[in-house]
């Protein structure tokens, strides 16, 4: 249904009927031609800003959105990525995308009905590839709008230099030149294969093999397993940041998969760009997951969210583009530089800077006084320093099925309740518990969590979770953070472990949370051995050997016991980000 929204300024609202041209040439540097869509406003008989975006996943998936923004009076181009659909060229994603992207913003600046000002648009792919394209410095780019974009070698291909098996999924779909969507999203099937992968022992390397695509990309990713100059390559350089001046939106979600990217990104700019720079930089963060940050709904991984949170992003997206291309009003929902919505409150609230959404963090210490490696038998969350004795769990990586596997097929992929893996590691992660809150708690932020543990293996994998428990008994989970133990120090550089002694672990790359946590209701934090949710099929095997990961197999599996120490003198403690109190002008805002 269209919806009447400013096109030129805000007295003239009235929508455009829509031309399409199909097989627009879109000519590159080298002489590759890339196929365009082309979505005009019909009847427009000034020039206007031109908004592109630039997709691996075929042009006809954003028919909804040319024919929306044209609509609107906006002409938009949808772009083949070199080598997809029916551009030419050879695909070799994510590196191609600056010089193409700067080859495209220029393209369409040209165009006779072109006021010589472009915009970009897009999420994920199409996120990362404006802030590419931004890098470059094409001079008739006006506007981006990254909307979870990824960091290249920090939250994708990998988190945290632990690859997922996604990858090979993401890269069977991209695949060729036909769109493979419905492979992509037969969850089932890739299930599947991530078990028999799981149950075979064989290296993560072995996983395009056994997929049946064997793909030089993949082995080119997992040859590069931390930042270094390959991935550096990939995003904006310091001085990039500083140099970039346009109007930027950021839009991401709590449970957004690229969350840690897109707020990556975000830092930097405002780390080393100017203040008058900044302030042209605006961070939008929902209640959303990696797909809902395009279309948001009310409900999604069993968690309802009020009327609130359905935030109109294609008219926030218009706005946009009115307010920095054609000099239209501020979009009313921008109230400042940061937007955020708080779950359970059911409201946004807003900041200067995201700094400034957190008042303080709260320290609850870990204590047990027993091993605290099971739900019906938790330490405990307090103010008070722990005293009690270190718990422990062990993990065996040979062992390639257990009741977590079969509990993680039963589990939605995107469940933020579901209790069914915790409940089945008992005696392989610990937990601890708050007492019930005496009063509401808005948490709004990043986590920090200081651990202080012994491994006996040259390395292992951690991962955290932190959930709120409702008066019933269920969870939902807040927030995440993964580390693998030989990255410690430096995601940069591996120091495998070479002691038994206990070594001090900062979990500080949390993903962001706002959410108010009832009165009543308590905090749990799990300390697990397995990836993603707590989950094994979804995330690359260590086998604990202190190897290369990639190409450990079954036979360099080392069982590994981890102590986590609660003592007078190595205090770990989780660190809870407590939300500002409500402003005035803040009060009864829910919309």
């Amino acid at each position: 249904m269209q919806q009447e929204l400013h096109r030129h300024s805000s007295k003239d609202c009235v929508p455009y009927s829509v031309e399409v041209q199909w097989g627009v040439k879109v000519p590159l540097r080298d002489g590759t031609q890339l196929n365009a869509t082309r979505y005009l406003p019909k009847g427009l008989k000034t020039a206007a800003p031109y908004i592109v975006t630039l997709t691996p996943y075929v042009s006809d998936r954003y028919h909804k959105r040319g024919t929306y923004f044209a609509a609107q009076g906006f002409p938009f181009v949808v772009v083949d990525c070199r080598g997809r659909g029916n551009s030419e060229g050879q695909f070799r994603p994510y590196i191609q995308e600056a010089q193409d992207g700067y080859d495209l913003i220029e393209w369409a600046a040209r165009q006779p009905n072109c006021t010589g000002k472009v915009a970009m648009w897009g999420g994920s792919y199409a996120g990362y590839n404006q802030w590419a394209t931004a890098k470059e410095f094409p001079p008739h780019l006006a506007a981006i709008v990254p909307t979870a974009a990824p960091y290249m070698g920090l939250d994708f291909p990998m988190r945290n230099n632990i690859f997922c098996p996604y990858v090979m999924q993401w890269i069977v779909f991209t695949a060729g030149r036909a769109s493979q969507e419905k492979i992509f999203a037969d969850d089932d099937f890739w299930a599947g294969i991530y078990r028999d992968w799981l149950e075979s022992g064989r290296p993560f390397r072995d996983l395009d093999t056994l997929v049946g695509h064997p793909s030089k990309l993949f082995h080119e990713w997992l040859s590069h397993p931390e930042p270094g100059a390959y991935w550096d390559a990939h995003n904006p350089t310091p001085e990039q940041y500083a140099t970039l001046d346009l109007p930027i939106l950021t839009i991401t979600g709590s449970y957004d998969d690229d969350q840690p990217g897109a707020l990556e990104h975000y830092r930097q700019h405002m780390r080393y760009a100017s203040r008058a720079q900044r302030d042209r930089h605006y961070l939008v963060i929902g209640p959303w997951d990696h797909p809902r940050t395009a279309s948001p709904e009310a409900e999604f991984g069993g968690v309802e969210f009020g009327p609130a949170s359905l935030l109109d992003i294609p008219r926030l997206h218009q706005e946009w583009y009115a307010w920095t291309m054609l000099d239209g009003p501020r979009p009313e929902f921008l109230k400042k530089r940061v937007a955020y919505y708080v779950m359970g409150a059911e409201r946004w609230r807003y900041a200067d800077d995201l700094d400034d959404v957190t008042a303080r963090h709260e320290t609850w210490f870990l204590d047990s006084r027993s091993n605290a490696n099971d739900v019906f038998s938790s330490g405990s969350l307090s103010a008070q320093p722990g005293i009690g004795s270190p718990d422990c769990y062990r993990y065996d990586p040979s062992q390639t099925s257990g009741p977590e596997v079969n509990a993680e097929a039963q589990t939605a992929a995107d469940s933020l309740v579901d209790q069914q893996v915790t409940l089945a590691l008992r005696g392989r992660q610990l937990i601890y518990h708050s007492a019930p809150l005496e009063k509401d708690l808005e948490v709004s932020g990043f986590f920090r969590f200081t651990a202080w543990l012994s491994i006996d293996c040259p390395d292992t994998d951690f991962y955290v979770t932190v959930h709120e428990i409702l008066l019933d008994g269920s969870s939902v989970r807040l927030s995440t953070d993964v580390l693998r133990a030989r990255y410690r120090k430096d995601l940069r550089q591996p120091h495998l472990i070479d002691t038994r002694e206990p070594r001090c672990y900062e979990f500080d790359r949390f993903t962001f949370v706002a959410r108010l946590i009832g009165k009543g209701h308590r905090v749990r934090l799990i300390v697990a051995p397995t990836g993603r949710t707590n989950q094994t099929l979804f995330t690359q095997k260590n086998y604990n050997g202190g190897g290369t990961v990639a190409e450990e197999s079954v036979s360099d599996a080392r069982a590994v016991t981890v102590k986590l120490h609660h003592d007078g003198q190595r205090p770990s403690a989780l660190h809870i980000p407590i939300g500002r109190s409500i402003e005035p002008d803040e009060a009864g805002t829910t919309t």
